[in-house]
């Protein structure tokens, strides 16, 4: 472990924090912290930065909700930048969405990157602005009854490819129905944060019984 003394702070103070979901591995933002806000986000396990635009501490959170609990801060090998593994209580970006990076530049045609928080970000986009010919905004136009309608079609494919021991056609039909849920979700203004919080006091619940037992 080293102390903050040994952190190399910029000729302002600052030092940038890179911020990463402990769940998802994601990164949901990129903010500067001065030696007070470090202290602060130490203390309370919560993050604090300092706003360079508006030139005063900013405990994430205090305003939107949206606080991240700290898991673990960590120095890059120079020690001038850090790393901060956060379990947030709901979106990093004030859009509203899960992480900061949403903005698409530049991508390679060999390789690719995904993940439900991008595919959850993608069909937002197809919420927000309608785009003619997509499926996805064709469900959110007909509304809460159609996107129902479709993941009972869903279910119903998933037990039929399950009880014919079918394995890829079973991962087909999970990933449709995956995808008619995550539709779901936006339709109803639920978040993959809020999945993972149920998920997660669900495991505490299932930990405690099982210690029990134990005893």
């Amino acid at each position: 472990m080293i102390n903050i003394s040994e952190l190399k702070f910029d000729d302002r103070g600052l030092i940038p924090a890179i911020v990463k979901d402990s769940t998802t591995g994601q990164v949901l933002t990129l903010a500067y912290m001065n030696e007070e806000s470090l202290k602060i986000s130490m203390e309370k396990g919560l993050t604090c930065f300092w706003s360079r635009s508006r030139q005063e501490l900013w405990l994430k959170g205090e305003t939107s909700g949206n606080y991240q609990h700290i898991v673990s801060i960590t120095a890059d090998c120079d020690n001038d930048a850090l790393l901060v593994t956060v379990e947030p209580d709901g979106p990093a970006c004030h859009t509203g969405s899960f992480s900061c990076f949403h903005h698409p530049l530049w991508e390679s045609d060999e390789l690719s990157e995904f993940s439900l928080d991008l595919l959850m970000d993608e069909l937002r986009g197809r919420k927000e602005e309608k785009k003619e010919g997509s499926y996805t905004s064709y469900l959110f136009e007909k509304g809460i009854d159609k996107i129902l309608k479709k993941v009972g079609e869903e279910s119903t494919e998933v037990i039929i490819a399950g009880k014919a021991d079918d394995k890829r056609e079973t991962v087909y039909e999970i990933a449709d129905l995956t995808y008619h849920v995550m539709v779901l979700m936006l339709q109803m203004d639920i978040s993959l944060e809020d999945i993972r919080k149920e998920l997660a006091s669900r495991h505490v619940i299932d930990h405690k019984v099982k210690q029990e037992k134990m005893t």
